[in-house]
């Protein structure tokens, strides 16, 4: 005897599905998708998604290796608020290390990861929702189980339990890595408070975070060097965009602003650090950034750029004559910087230092500056320094001591800055370092003398022509915008 409401494997089979079984099917399939990329990720509407869990897993199990029998704690950084006196302030960028193990923007958040023993835990304490807050500011992600889809993060509890169970753990741990009172305090780029003085426990003694976090980064992984690349793709063509546009007359800003909307039509939430654009004597400033002064033929103009794509950034330097070629004086100490440059990313691979890269620069520029620089070498000109790692910040974390490994990006910038003559050339590109070698990650943005030239020429020739073309003529500069 059948149960009752129980169809045998007849009347089941023999079922077909209604247009209404249908459309529930299909509703529930979407909702799992849904569920599965929530829009309330790692950066709501980027386009550089979400970083893959098993990634984000590696970074934090290598973090626990390095803690040992101890306890790290890793805060987010906190909202900033609408100001309506400064309006920018409102843009909220996450802590690097707190996005590198988590993918999370996640204001106020707290990572903290146990290891002791066999035992190894990762906790992630979340505030809870703010539905009449996220009215003004939009949905935020909270407890529950999207933030641990997106993280591999099983434990995620609200932030009103981590008074009472952090301070559980620090008393059993050996040792307690924390963000620490200074300049790695958050690991970001806006000030905070340290992380446990921020939520009220004493440690004693805590070590800071940071420099195992920075041991990590500095050796990028495969979705690091997806973002890094677009990041750099987006600036090189911001150069080329610029290239193409330079005419004397126009000012610094105007090419700024060549720039930087080229950053945002590709994507680049912001840029890396505030675009230099100095041209004639504002070449010689090695960070100048206020980017006013008007043109004049006969210039050089140094653009020092990087757009920001998914929390990575790139840097690129062109320097470009604003009459489209370069004088024989200009190339002469052009070609100079351009070949000290190659020098030194011809001797990156494993092993190399920066140190021995920076001697091997200044070696070439020594013997090869003839009498370009006077009776004495170019390289009394060379006022800084010849490389820098690069990644989640311009200048990125890592030890300058450290022999170069595959995987680590660092940029090679020299220059030569005459101030006497308003003539100041830096040439910088980011490089990858292989298992054999490197790869200039930079390599589409024009840069030789020549490849400037044809760059600016041929922009040149597109303005002319819709100049000749009363249906084509715009205003300015706007064709470069379109």
């Amino acid at each position: 005897m059948k149960q009752a409401g129980v169809l045998s494997p007849e009347a089941r089979g023999a079922i077909v599905p209604t247009a209404r079984t249908r459309a529930v099917t299909v509703l529930i399939a979407c909702a799992l998708t849904t569920f599965a990329a929530t829009p309330l990720s790692a950066q709501v509407g980027s386009p550089a998604g979400a970083v893959p869990v098993d990634l984000l897993e590696q970074r934090r199990s290598a973090l626990l290796d390095a803690i040992g029998n101890g306890v790290a704690v890793v805060r987010a950084a906190e909202a900033r608020t609408i100001q309506v006196d400064h309006p920018q302030e409102s843009d909220y960028r996450e802590n690097n290390d707190f996005f590198y193990l988590t993918g999370l923007e996640a204001p106020g958040s707290y990572l903290v990861l146990v290891a002791g023993g066999d035992s190894r835990e990762a906790i992630l304490y979340m505030p809870p929702r703010d539905p009449g807050q996220e009215q003004w500011t939009g949905e935020k992600l909270g407890l529950g189980p999207e933030a641990a889809a997106l993280t591999g993060i099983a434990s995620v509890r609200s932030m009103e339990r981590i008074r009472p169970e952090l301070g559980r753990l620090l008393e059993r741990a050996a040792k307690v890595y924390g963000q620490v009172a200074g300049a790695e305090a958050c690991g970001g780029r806006q000030p905070c408070v340290p992380a446990l003085d921020r939520i009220g426990i004493e440690a004693v003694d805590p070590q800071g975070v940071a420099p195992l976090t920075a041991a990590l980064r500095l050796v990028k992984d495969a979705d690091e060097m997806r973002r890094l690349r677009r990041a750099i793709d987006i600036t090189a063509e911001a150069q080329r965009e610029a290239m193409r546009a330079i005419t004397p007359g126009m000012f610094e800003y105007e090419i700024e602003a060549i720039i930087e909307y080229t950053f945002r039509r590709n994507g680049a939430e912001r840029v890396g650090f505030p675009s230099i654009v100095g041209s004639g004597p504002n070449s010689v400033t090695l960070h100048y950034d206020r980017n006013r002064r008007q043109t004049e033929a006969g210039d050089l103009v140094v653009m020092d750029i990087g757009a920001e794509w998914g929390y990575y950034t790139a840097e690129v330097t062109r320097t470009v004559p604003v009459s489209g070629r370069f004088t024989t004086r200009q190339r002469a100490v052009y070609d100079i910087v351009l070949g000290t440059q190659q020098a030194a990313i011809d001797a990156v691979k494993p092993g190399v230092t920066i140190a021995e890269l920076t001697r091997i620069a200044q070696q070439y520029m020594e013997t090869n500056s003839g009498d370009v620089c006077g009776s004495e070498s170019c390289r009394r000109y060379f006022l800084h320094g010849l490389s820098h790692w690069l990644g989640m910040d311009v200048h990125d974390v890592g030890d300058y001591a450290r022999p170069l490994e595959p995987g680590m990006v660092l940029t090679i910038e020299p220059g030569i800055y005459i101030a006497s003559e308003q003539i100041g050339v830096r040439i910088e590109d980011d490089i990858l370092v292989t298992a054999t070698g490197h790869e200039i990650l930079s390599g589409a943005a024009p840069r030789t003398a020549e490849e400037i030239e044809t760059a600016m020429a041929l922009g040149a020739n597109e303005a002319g022509r819709r100049d000749a073309d009363p249906a084509t003529t715009t205003k300015g500069n706007d064709h470069v915008l379109r």
